[in-house]
């Protein structure tokens, strides 16, 4: 069904460029001292868009989970609740400190963190709460936060895929007690790594600065009392640089795939025997950010047709697709969570001597995981309505054939 190109990702031109030849002849290309120039015209316009006070840019998403989480409190020993469904990095960030994820169900519509299977995981132990945004939707923020609340918790938003994304007016990332944003090669604002906390608690922010880099203490992020034991997690003004230049495009994008996004819902209503519904987006979502489009694949309409089998279809069809884009994080320790007691020995309390895909009860995350979501990365949506027709058309075109397949 498609042979043309599809919009090229990430979209780039003289800005970035400019922005590039800008630090070449400034001299100053890393992160030391932090910030630097570039870094700091970064953190300032990233914290405008975002509604928060404080932005603490870092080397990528992931070191960024770890240093909010030591910066927020938590310590050896401390559960740190993530979503079974996310990327391995929102689980690992915890074990790095020496803390323990514990890893639980998300709801089955919007793929986010389920609230109530927060309240069921919460022990004397827990510390932390960690809401990843998955795709295209967010977690139910009010009933994190009065869970939260309820119980002494720290909130750290996963925003990895929300840049831009707002709850009831307040932006992801600004609703917890802190953010962590990723800007790896296929994120909403990219510098092919990279990445940010962001945060209104002065204090929150000095330590994070701190742990960025190296646990220095330097004005003006030393009004904290005791020692910093850090990381060189700083990002480079190369990255910073080609950051801004991205966050001026941002906003046009976001339009445009909304656009778009609408109108394939608009197709897929229209064409109700294709059974595949998007994920739900919570009506107090008031601003929404697209990292994946995901769909919620039905094999009954596709006279049971396996998912991963229609994801091939689509792809010799020409549309890129995942199926098993996120899989239960405790699946993956065969293949690059490897979770042991013999590493992280705080883990023993509650999963012996290893995380095991039978150490954790996700039936929720299993069943979208394997049998229900399509994913379809976000720059397909940077282009117009016939490329989100063309989507459709091979759609159709795999029920027609489903025999065949079959």
């Amino acid at each position: 069904m498609r042979t043309a190109p599809w919009p090229v990702w990430p979209e780039r031109g003289a800005e970035e460029e400019a922005a590039v030849l800008r630090v070449i002849r400034s001299g100053r290309w890393g992160g030391y001292p932090p910030p630097g120039p570039e870094t700091r015209a970064f953190q300032a316009a990233f914290g405008a868009m975002i509604g928060a006070r404080h932005v603490v840019a870092a080397a990528n998403g992931t070191v960024t989970l770890e240093v909010a989480l030591r910066a927020l409190g938590v310590e050896a020993g401390d559960e740190v609740i993530v979503p079974a469904l996310t990327w391995v990095a929102t689980a690992a960030a915890p074990a790095y400190i020496n803390a323990v994820p514990v890893l639980v169900d998300v709801e089955p519509d919007t793929l986010c963190l389920d609230p109530a299977a927060v309240e069921a995981a919460i022990t004397p132990r827990t510390r932390a709460v960690v809401p990843v945004h998955l795709g295209s939707a967010m977690a139910d923020m009010d009933a994190l936060m009065d869970l939260a609340e309820q119980h002494g918790l720290r909130v750290l938003e996963d925003c990895a895929h929300a840049h831009g994304a707002r709850w009831q007016g307040r932006g992801a990332g600004a609703i917890g007690d802190a953010g962590s944003f990723s800007f790896q090669s296929s994120k909403l604002l990219t510098a092919g790594e990279g990445g940010a906390i962001t945060t209104d608690d002065d204090e929150l922010a000095w330590r994070c600065q701190s742990l960025v880099n190296c646990g220095r203490k330097e004005a003006p992020y030393d009004g904290f009392e005791g020692p910093s034991f850090g990381w060189n997690h700083r990002l480079s003004e190369l990255q910073a640089g080609l950051l801004s230049a991205q966050l001026a495009r941002l906003p046009d994008q976001a339009a445009r795939r909304e656009r778009n996004l609408a109108h394939l819902t608009a197709l897929l209503e229209e064409h109700p025997e294709l059974g595949l519904v998007p994920q739900r987006r919570d009506p107090r979502i008031t601003r929404p950010a697209a990292y994946e489009v995901v769909l919620l694949y039905t094999a009954e309409a596709f006279k049971g047709l396996p998912r991963d089998r229609f994801v091939q279809a689509l792809e010799a069809e020409g549309v890129p697709a995942d199926g098993d884009f996120y899989v239960p994080i405790q699946d993956r320790v065969q293949e690059i969570f490897p979770l042991t007691a013999r590493q992280y020995p705080e883990i023993r309390a509650r999963y012996g001597e290893a995380l095991t895909p039978e150490s954790v009860h996700t039936p929720v995350a299993r069943k979208v995981a394997y049998e229900r979501t399509v994913w379809l990365h976000h720059g397909l949506f940077l282009g117009t309505t016939a490329d989100v027709e063309d989507i459709v058309a091979a759609m159709l075109k795999i029920r027609e054939g489903v025999d065949a397949l079959l």
